[in-house]
């Protein structure tokens, strides 16, 4: 029986596992940065403790602040949510050689499936087929260029250790083998602590489908059904659904009971994912997830289970009680990730800031999971994921207008957002269709009417509020409270991502002026110098590289000429706004 779980994440995930835990009466432990220090995860939890530090590295990456965490607050288990710790194998055997529960699979699952390449030779062997691939680490580009040659381009570069489309590059010639090398490296690098990359055939027009599985201690393993994947942007999903449009029952048949071979393959306990790619009446094997999706809660509308709930039983020791005859999927559900990003233009840009106003959604078939709430600040140092909002309805055309009308009701001040773009995509034919692919969103959808409406912050009257002020004792959380004066201080303008009105109200993308001075755009951290001075440059062409939330974002050269001047060098931090080259 577990009674204390620490939840090794942060954000939605973080309150997600709470709010099962709560409800199943065991106690919940949270940690978090110095960043996160009042953050919507640790005023929810039970108990909270600070790890330190400000990046991911510092902080949920820290393993000996983690570890020293579980000790001194009793934790029995351990949670690790997605991404993160969630599929790193030394950190899941730290955890079990202290005779604490890691609940997700065992660290021999994780070190086979959490690793890619090991994946793909895992699922050959199950008899599963892969996307045609190169089952080694990358040493250098001249194997993307030879893969490339063999198998034709574009090419997929990808993390080994990790998902989610992090450190994925996509080739389009061998011209470009050497820069999406380095970047796929230092993405993976930040996000998962560990560089190496494979290479793999990009197909051309896939759809993304998965499949959740279910196994316990027990030798039971049943999978649950699919979800679709397919509406993405840099190969990061934006909506997902559940079951998938379009999709022959045979196929989806096949697709369950290859993935129950695949988990098999490999021991596999807990709950995970084997993701697919489906074309032209095929599918490919691509990776196994194992651990909790973030678009998890598709599976659990039209299924009516609790899949955090039945991770803490099996981690448990319980078995499954019901068969793969007894899985029932009822209706259709339908999720919208909501980032903090600017979309116009189909650039996605990250929208650090702190949330002035949240007005959520409700309604018959309406679920918000958020890891923010008004007032809380979505920092540069970790991933832009603010919320999900799910919907479920008898068919999958209710869905979709249900999912509209819950946008709409949705309303977002302090930071850009994807809301608008999930409209246009849900509103789109190709998409009411069923017809769409991983490649539609950045190739077919247009979003350049998106543009951003600017209103001042919400203005604050008069009088006394209260204010929780944080303090810690031996790294401990507690909180006071503490009755202050109201602001009525207005501030700047603020970015507004209500969706009421998506192609009048709404986000606009950083323009070029045609200025020497090249200015980012965001606060990040700048991670590649591309020029140098004297150079000659054109204009469009990449002068520097910058990091924010976790993704890479190229800044051009706005005009052509030569550099001047290099203001800045790798592991520089800067604010939106700051010139970091200047060309004459």
């Amino acid at each position: 029986m577990i009674k204390k779980v620490l939840i090794a994440n942060r954000g939605e995930i973080a309150v997600r596992v709470i709010r099962t835990c709560r409800e199943m009466g065991i106690a919940t432990v949270a940690v978090y940065s110095e960043l996160d220090r009042n953050a919507l995860h640790v005023r929810l939890a039970d108990e909270a403790y600070s790890l330190g530090g400000l990046t991911a590295a510092e902080s949920y990456l820290n393993t000996e602040a983690m570890l020293d965490i579980i000790q001194r607050s009793g934790a029995d288990a351990v949670h690790p949510g997605y991404g993160f710790f969630s599929e790193n194998t030394d950190f899941a055997r730290a955890i079990t050689s202290r005779g604490v529960t890691f609940i997700g699979p065992p660290p021999e699952a994780i070190e086979v499936m959490g690793d890619k390449i090991s994946s793909r030779l895992a699922a050959q062997k199950a008899g599963v087929e892969g996307v045609p691939g190169r089952s080694e680490v990358l040493t250098n580009a001249k194997e993307v260029v030879a893969f490339g040659k063999e198998f034709g381009w574009p090419v997929a570069i990808k993390a080994a250790f990790g998902g989610g489309g992090r450190g994925m590059k996509v080739v389009e010639g061998p011209d470009g083998a050497q820069a999406a090398l380095e970047s796929a490296q230092r993405e993976a690098q930040s996000y998962f602590g560990r560089s190496e990359c494979y290479v793999e055939r990009y197909l051309t027009w896939p759809r993304h489908i998965e499949m959740q599985i279910l196994a316990d201690s027990h030798g039971n393993t049943l999978w649950l059904g699919e979800r679709d994947c397919s509406a993405q942007r840099r190969h990061q999903k934006l909506i997902e659904e559940s079951p998938a449009p379009n999709f022959p029952d045979e196929i989806r048949q096949a697709m369950g009971e290859a993935a129950v071979k695949v988990s098999k393959a490999c021991g596999y306990v807990n709950a995970g994912t084997v993701e697919f790619l489906y074309q032209d009446g095929e599918f490919f094997f691509l990776e196994m997830n194992t651990r909790l999706q973030v678009e998890h809660p598709v599976t659990e509308l039209v299924t009516g289970l609790d899949l955090v709930e039945w991770q803490l039983r099996i981690a448990a020791g319980e078995a499954l009680d019901f068969t793969q005859e007894e899985v029932g999927r009822n209706g259709h559900s339908i999720e919208v990730r909501i980032n903090a990003e600017e979309p116009s233009g189909g650039r996605f840009t990250p929208s650090p800031g702190t949330i002035t106003r949240f007005d959520q959604p409700s309604g018959p078939g309406v679920r918000l999971d958020a890891g923010y709430a008004a007032g809380d600040t979505v920092s540069q140092y970790y991933d832009n994921l603010i919320a999900k909002l799910i919907v479920w309805a008898p068919d999958r055309e209710r869905a979709r207008r249900r999912m509209m009308r819950a946008i709409e009701e949705t309303s977002i001040l302090g930071v850009a957002t994807t809301l608008p773009a999930d409209m246009i995509i849900l509103a789109s034919q190709d998409f009411v269709d069923g017809t769409h692919s991983t490649k539609w969103v950045e190739q077919s959808v247009d979003f350049s009417d998106l543009s951003v409406a600017q209103i001042p912050a919400v203005s604050v009257g008069a009088g006394t509020v209260r204010k929780d002020v944080t303090a810690e004792v031996n790294g401990r959380r507690v909180t006071v409270a503490l009755w202050v004066p109201e602001s009525s201080d207005d501030g700047p303008a603020k970015p507004v991502s209500t969706a009421a009105k998506p192609r009048r109200q709404h986000h606009g993308g950083v323009v070029g002026t045609g200025s020497g001075s090249v200015a980012v755009p965001m606060q990040g951290t700048i991670v590649k110098v591309s020029v140098e001075v004297g150079q000659h440059v054109e204009a469009g062409e990449t002068v520097v590289i910058l990091e924010a939330m976790k993704m890479e974002n190229s800044v051009n050269a706005e005009k052509t000429g030569v550099v001047k001047a290099i203001k800045v060098a790798p592991g520089d931090s800067v604010t939106a706004g700051d010139v970091v080259v200047v060309i004459e």
